[in-house]
C-alpha cells in the first residue's frame, strides 16, 4: 500500500517521463515550427500522463491511476524512440539500438488501453475473478507482440531509414514475425471481448454508474475504430487525414472518456467544479486517510473528548463523501455530522463504539469506501475510549464530592450544631466545669472528624512525608497484621502530586475492600520504583471474589483514574484464594 507522500513523487516523475517523451518525440518527428496538427496531438495525448498522475497522486491505492501512467509512459517513450530513429541517420550505431528498443514499447501502450484499461475502470479492479483468464492472456499477448515487435526483420514504416538493428535472421525472424501477428490479433480480439463485457455490465447498471461506464464504452469503440482506419490507411505512402484521425483517436479517445467520466460523474469521487464567482476549474478530490490524520491531529489535540467526536464524524463524513456520519458509543449517546436522513448504509465497529454513516452524495459505497472507513475506526475507537474515560471521571469526580458533602452534613455538621447548642445553653444556665469538659471533649471530637475527613480528601502528611510515609500512616494501628515493604530510595523521593494522590488512594481502597468485604486476617503492602514505572501492590488473605461476578465500585474509579495518568490497575482474585490489586504509572523522580 503506497502512502500518500511517497506516491506524490512517484506518480509525478512518471508522468513527467511521460510527457517529456510525448513532447520530444513529437518534435523530432516534425521539427520546429511544427505544424498545427502536431500541436493538436501534443495537447491530446498529454491528457493520459495528466489523468494518471491526478489520480495515482490523489489515489495511491488504486491501481488506476498507475495503470493510467504506466500507458502513458509506454506512449512518451515509445514516441521517443521513433523521434530519434527519425533523426539519427542512416549509418548504425548505439542510439539506434536505444531508439529501436523505445519505439517497441509501442505494442504494450496498445495492450493496456484496449485491455486492461477497459477491464480494469474504473477502480483498477477485474469485475469478477473469472476475468483472471482474460487478464494473464492479455498480458501473454502483449508480451508476445512486444518481442515480436522488438526482434522483427525489415525496416521501421513512416519514411524511417534504419532497418531493425535488434531484427533476428531465419527461422528466428519467423517466430518473431508470428509473435508480432499472434500477438496483435489476440490483444485485438481480447479488446472486443472487454468491450462486450462493458456492454453487459452497462445495461445491469444503474446510474451514475451507467454513465461512467457509457464514456468507456465510447470511448473504447472510438480507440479500436481510429486503429482500424490507420490499419486500413497503412497501405498509403503518404501520411493523410484518415491517418490524422486514426492517431488522435487512438491517442486521445480513452483519456478524453475516462475525463468526462470525472466530469460529469465523479469518477473515482474527483470533482471538478466552478468555486465562487470566477471562472476557473477546482479539482476537489476526496482526501486520503493521512491526509485526513495529518489534517486532524492538531484539531484533536487541542479539542475535549466529546468535541473530538464531532470532529472525527465530520472527517468520516468528508471522507467518505457521505450524507451523514455518527460516532455513537456504548451507552447510546450519538454525535452526527450532517442531517441523519436515511437509514444508515454501513456500520463498522471502533473501539467501545461505532461508526454509522448514511448513503454517499453520488454513487454506492466501494471497497475503497469500506478500507478507509476501517482505517478511520482506529482514531476514532481511540477517542470513544477517551470519551467514556472522561465521562466516567467526571462521574466519579461528582460522586466524590456527593460522598464529602453527604460526610460532612451527617458527621462534622452534626457534631458543630450540637457544639454551638451546648454553648448556647452552658452561657444561658452559667454551665460549670462539667458541662465545660464535656463541650471541650465534643469539640475535640469535631476536630478529629474533620481531620479525618480532610485525610480522606487528600492527607496532610502524602503532601508532607511523600508516598511511603502515607501509606505507612494508613496501615499503622489497623485491627489486623499489615506489612508495608517498600524500596529504601523511595523514602527519599518524590513524584507528582497527582500520581502520589492516586497510588496513595488505591493502596487505600484496596485495605479498605479487604477489611469490609474479605474478612483478611493478615494484608501485604509493597510499593517499589523500577524501569521507570513506580508500582504498589495489595495482597490480603481473605475470601476473594470472582472478578467476572462482581463489580469493582471504587476501584474502578481508581482505575480510569490510573489510565488517565497513563497507568493501569488490575485485580486477581478467586474465591477463597485472597485478592491482590495491582497499579502502576510510568513516573520519573
Amino acid at each position: 500500500m503506497k502512502s500518500t507522500a511517497a506516491a506524490r513523487p512517484l506518480a509525478a516523475g512518471m508522468a513527467a517521463v511521460a510527457a517529456a517523451g510525448i513532447v520530444a518525440g513529437a518534435l523530432l518527428e516534425t521539427g520546429l515550427p511544427a505544424p498545427a496538427s502536431q500541436w493538436a496531438f501534443l495537447v491530446i495525448a498529454l491528457l493520459l500522463p495528466a489523468l494518471g498522475w491526478l489520480i495515482a497522486a490523489r489515489r495511491p491505492d488504486n491501481a488506476y491511476g498507475w495503470l493510467l501512467l504506466a500507458a502513458a509512459d509506454c506512449m512518451g517513450l515509445g514516441g521517443l524512440g521513433v523521434g530519434l530513429l527519425i533523426r539519427l541517420g542512416p549509418e548504425p550505431h548505439q542510439p539506434v539500438v536505444v531508439a529501436a528498443v523505445l519505439s517497441s514499447l509501442f505494442p504494450v501502450f496498445y495492450g493496456l488501453s484496449w485491455v486492461f484499461v477497459p477491464l480494469l475502470f474504473p477502480d483498477g479492479r477485474l469485475p469478477s475473478r473469472r476475468w483472471r483468464v482474460v487478464a494473464v492472456t492479455g498480458a501473454a499477448a502483449v508480451a508476445a507482440h512486444w518481442l515480436g515487435v522488438l526482434f522483427l526483420p525489415g525496416g521501421y514504416p513512416g519514411g524511417i531509414t534504419h532497418a531493425n538493428p535488434l531484427a533476428l535472421r531465419g527461422p528466428l525472424g519467423v517466430v518473431a514475425g508470428l509473435l508480432t501477428l499472434v500477438g496483435q490479433v489476440v490483444t485485438f480480439l481480447l479488446a472486443l471481448v472487454v468491450l462486450g463485457s462493458l456492454l453487459a455490465r452497462l445495461r445491469r447498471s444503474r446510474p451514475p454508474e451507467r454513465g461512467r461506464l457509457g464514456w468507456m464504452v465510447a470511448g473504447l469503440l472510438a480507440n479500436l475504430g481510429a486503429f482500424v482506419v490507420i490499419a486500413l490507411a497503412g497501405a498509403s505512402e503518404t501520411y493523410d487525414a484518415a491517418d490524422a484521425v486514426g492517431v488522435l483517436g487512438v491517442v486521445g479517445a480513452l483519456p478524453a472518456a475516462i475525463g468526462a467520466a470525472v466530469l460529469r460523474h465523479n469518477l473515482l469521487d474527483i470533482r471538478v467544479g466552478v468555486r465562487g464567482s470566477r471562472l476557473y476549474l477546482v479539482f476537489d478530490v476526496r482526501p486520503t486517510v493521512d491526509e485526513l490524520l495529518s489534517r486532524l491531529g492538531p484539531e484533536l489535540e487541542e479539542a475535549e473528548p466529546v468535541e473530538q467526536l464531532g470532529r472525527l464524524a465530520q472527517a468520516v463524513r468528508t471522507g467518505l463523501d457521505a450524507r451523514w456520519a455518527a460516532v455513537e458509543l456504548a451507552d447510546g449517546t450519538r454525535v452526527v455530522a450532517g442531517e441523519e436522513r436515511g437509514d444508515a448504509v454501513l456500520t463498522v465497529p471502533a473501539g467501545l463504539g461505532r461508526i454509522t454513516c448514511g448513503p454517499k452524495a453520488a454513487g454506492r459505497l466501494t471497497r475503497d469506501d469500506r478500507r478507509l472507513l476501517a482505517a478511520l475506526a482506529v482514531p476514532v475507537g481511540l477517542a470513544i475510549r477517551s470519551a467514556a474515560l472522561a465521562a466516567r471521571l467526571v462521574n466519579a469526580q461528582e460522586a466524590e464530592r456527593r460522598r464529602i458533602e453527604r460526610n460532612i452534613h451527617d458527621g462534622a455538621q452534626q457534631q458543630l450544631v450540637a457544639l454551638i447548642a451546648g454553648l448556647e445553653l452552658a452561657r444561658a444556665t452559667g454551665g460549670g466545669a462539667e458541662s465545660l469538659a464535656l463541650l471541650r471533649e465534643q469539640a475535640r471530637q469535631a476536630l478529629a472528624d474533620l481531620r479525618e475527613l480532610a485525610a480522606g480528601i487528600h492527607p496532610s502528611v502524602l503532601s508532607q512525608g511523600g508516598l511511603v510515609e502515607a501509606v505507612e500512616g494508613r496501615c499503622s494501628g489497623l485491627p489486623v497484621a499489615t506489612t508495608v515493604t517498600a524500596d529504601p530510595a523511595l523514602r527519599t523521593r518524590r513524584f507528582p502530586d497527582e500520581i502520589e494522590g492516586a497510588m496513595y488512594f488505591v493502596v487505600s481502597e484496596a485495605i479498605a475492600n479487604a477489611l469490609k468485604h474479605a474478612g483478611a486476617s493478615r494484608i501485604e503492602v509493597r510499593l517499589r520504583h523500577e524501569g521507570g514505572r513506580l508500582q504498589a501492590s495489595v495482597t490480603d488473605d481473605g475470601t476473594g471474589f470472582d472478578p467476572r461476578a462482581v463489580a469493582r465500585r471504587g476501584l474502578a474509579t481508581l482505575a480510569d483514574r490510573m489510565a488517565a495518568l497513563g497507568g493501569g490497575l488490575e485485580t486477581t482474585a478467586g474465591p477463597g484464594e485472597g485478592t491482590r490489586v495491582r497499579a502502576w504509572v510510568t513516573a520519573d523522580a
